[in-house]
């Protein structure tokens, strides 16, 4: 079997499109290669119009099995191939696009889900909206990301702590530590006084210490499902007299001002606060990642929605426990013995992609309080009881390696290429009744 496979961002255009729609689809399609190989032979294109048809029909004069994988949201996938073809997407909201709008037939999801016959998707939360669409019976596997046994390698060789104790990192790039700045800088333009940040200065090395109970998020700040500004005022709130908790925002951005200049903005209106807030915009070498893993305490996510959410599945796989709600695909993974559940409500929203803004599907808003209650019950346990804390790390790494394991990735698509050639090669026998 040939397994052709696709990304509109690859190895040459990521450092370009982080934060740009879609980025996010090469993590994923890099973290699916490694158990594509073991099913099939894999061949990755830069033009799938000239390049995918034709390896098709080369594998169809030798009697080779080929599939085209599209890691792309069915409205960027193409329809009209001779290759079959299967989109690999994510999808957080309640409904899929069922209608088309802004002169794209493909917008209308279901036009392409025919045309392909079968697609793959990360959460059960999704499966369930696309057969809601499509039909009870529709052809659709969920296969999260199979990050679980990088990640797992990484969290067996950390030391599993409830708090940090004098870690320290490398970051080139911008750092921004609460304790630091001038916050007078990034008010309201008629009210700033003092320094504030050269965004257009060189990147520079610097070091970054972190000690007590550390929050850590890894997201990036434009993308409006992540609700990055209830995180951040909860925590302000919730530890304002508390020294020894820390919030580090790993952000993932093309562009530092643009990525910053908001939190900024939000770290000067939620004053005053004896906690700590670490902001980082750069590069973390391996090692240096590591070391913020291993500093971590908690892995925090408060977004409307997730496809599968990478990082909160990585920093799990390494046993750290979350401060999350349980809703979309981190219903799959998320309990109350792996993580501090926040409670939420759903509310109307449109498609991310719609430019009419049509109320068409729902996302999930994080109750405020809740997030405050949780924050406060993970610090008490990172704080006085190791042992719930030591239960909670075990079982997040055996949640997501069911959830998230290479092997289960590999039995979920043995089982969906088996079924889909088996159905496809049925169909071209059939022979026309007269």
């Amino acid at each position: 079997m040939l397994i052709i496979i696709y990304s509109e961002t690859n190895q040459h255009t990521i450092a370009q499109n982080l934060g740009r729609s879609e980025y996010s689809y090469y993590f994923v399609l890099k973290e699916y290669r490694p158990v594509l190989e073991r099913l099939g032979r894999v061949v990755e294109v830069s033009d799938p119009q000239t390049e995918v048809d034709a390896l098709y029909l080369d594998c169809l004069s030798r009697g080779e099995d080929c599939v085209f994988l599209s890691f792309s949201p069915p409205h960027r996938t193409p329809a009209h191939f001779a290759c079959p073809t299967v989109p690999v997407f994510a999808w957080e909201f309640s409904t899929i696009p069922n209608e088309p709008f802004a002169g794209e037939p493909r917008n209308d999801w279901r036009m392409v889900l025919r045309a392909s016959g079968a697609a793959i998707t990360h959460s059960n939360y999704t499966v369930n909206a696309v057969r809601e669409a499509m039909g009870a019976d529709y052809p659709i596997v969920a296969v999260p990301a199979p990050v679980w046994d990088r990640f797992a390698a990484r969290g067996a060789q950390l030391q599993r702590q409830p708090k940090a104790r004098q870690v320290r990192l490398k970051i080139k790039g911008l750092l921004a530590d609460s304790r630091q700045l001038d916050l007078r800088a990034f008010g309201p333009a008629h009210l700033r006084a003092g320094k504030g940040i050269d965004f257009q200065a060189p990147a520079r090395e610097q070091e970054l210490v972190l000690d007590g109970v550390i929050y850590t998020s890894v997201f990036n700040p434009g993308d409006g499902r992540k609700n990055w500004e209830d995180m951040l005022s909860a925590f302000c709130v919730t530890f304002r007299e508390v020294e020894g908790a820390t919030l580090v925002l790993k952000l993932t951005h093309h562009d530092a001002e643009e990525a910053l200049t908001d939190i900024l903005h939000h770290l000067y209106k939620n004053q005053s606060y004896r906690c700590r807030i670490v902001l980082i915009y750069g590069y973390l070498a391996d090692s240096d990642y590591e070391r913020l893993v291993q500093a971590t305490s908690y892995v925090v996510n408060t977004s409307y929605g997730e496809g599968q959410c990478l990082p909160l599945m990585e920093f799990m796989s390494c046993g750290k426990p979350a401060v999350a709600p349980r809703t979309t695909a981190m219903i799959d993974y998320l309990d109350a013995d792996n993580a501090f559940l926040i409670d939420s409500t759903d509310e109307l929203t449109a498609w991310p992609h719609d430019p009419r803004k049509a109320f068409r599907t729902l996302r999930y808003i994080t109750n405020w309080a809740s997030l405050c209650t949780a924050y406060r019950a993970s610090y008490d346990v990172a704080k006085d009881d190791p042992q719930r804390y030591a239960r909670m790390s075990v079982h997040a790494v055996t949640s997501l390696q069911n959830f998230c394991s290479q092997a289960t990735a590999e039995q979920r698509l043995k089982a969906f290429f088996s079924r889909l050639f088996e159905t496809r090669n049925a169909s071209a026998m059939e022979i026309p009744q007269a």
